[in-house]
């Protein structure tokens, strides 16, 4: 089993020819593997992983202690903010190892699970989506009540009984969601559909599939695209230069063939004099 932890960002639509997608784009990795688990140790095996980073200030130390191996990749005085723990039987990875966005290919049928969005106290109505009372004569204030909770028999009322109370914010998990595309440069991951929680929230994806660990981040192309318009500005400055000198050497003789064309009639003049 493959998996990794990202960031729910803004829905989106994504083009395939005549066809558009709407989808949901998760900020996946990279994720530090900062625990192993195994069955001789713990009793079984597991991978803990971390995502993001935050001020060590804000970080109790036993927890900066644990995480001294993985904090390679955050930045000073940061760690690890989110941490998740996988069951797997991943033998080889080893604490400070990578996942990243690239281990998922399109088309792959993943399970997502989340915190979902907290709405507080909420009425029979909307959380449970009741009917409500009729809307005649001889009803005020009761077309959003529950009705009769406690039956005059029994005379209690029953456990699981849908009531009024707190709504969302608990753990959510959607399954065979489809990976439309992958940016591996961004590691971006857009998802069909709708993913539960909020913008910006924790998201855990799962598929099947192996588990491939980096032992550190790939390096980026940045240099060889810098090298190249350096060696193109080079040849355009040089050609300038050449057709400027060319210029100035053909000016110069018609510079001297108009100071020749004025002296001719100052002469004429002096001639006239002679004459007479």
């Amino acid at each position: 089993m493959k998996f990794i932890l990202g960031k729910k960002l803004t829905m989106t639509q994504i083009w395939e020819g005549d066809r558009v997608f709407a989808v949901t784009p998760v900020a996946a990795g990279p994720c530090v593997v900062t625990q192993v688990k195994n069955e001789k140790r713990d009793g079984y095996s597991a991978l803990q992983i971390g995502f993001g980073w935050r001020k060590n200030k804000n970080v109790a130390k036993p927890q900066i202690g644990h995480l001294k191996n993985a904090n390679a990749l955050a930045p000073e005085n940061h760690s690890v903010r989110n941490l998740k723990e996988f069951r797997t039987l991943e033998a080889s990875a080893v604490v400070g190892d990578l996942i990243l966005a690239s281990i998922f290919e399109k088309g792959d049928k993943v399970t997502v699970t989340a915190t979902s969005k907290g709405k507080g106290f909420q009425g029979v109505v909307k959380r449970h989506h009741f009917q409500g009372g009729r809307k005649s004569h001889g009803n005020k204030d009761q077309l959003r009540m529950p009705g009769s909770i406690g039956p005059k028999g029994p005379a209690h009322v029953f456990k699981g009984t849908r009531m009024a109370g707190h709504m969302g914010n608990e753990q959510v998990t959607t399954s065979n969601l489809e990976i439309i595309a992958i940016d591996e440069e961004k590691g971006i991951i857009y998802i069909k559909g709708a993913v539960p929680g909020p913008i910006s929230g924790l998201i855990a994806i799962k598929a099947e599939g192996e588990l491939k660990l980096v032992k550190e981040m790939p390096k980026a192309e940045e240099e060889v695209k810098i090298l190249e318009p350096e060696a193109v500005v080079e040849e355009t400055v040089e050609e300038p230069v050449v057709e400027v000198v060319a210029e100035e050497a053909a000016a110069e003789p018609v510079v001297s063939e108009t100071v020749v064309a004025e002296e001719t009639p100052s002469a004429a003049p002096a001639e006239e004099v002679t004459r007479e």
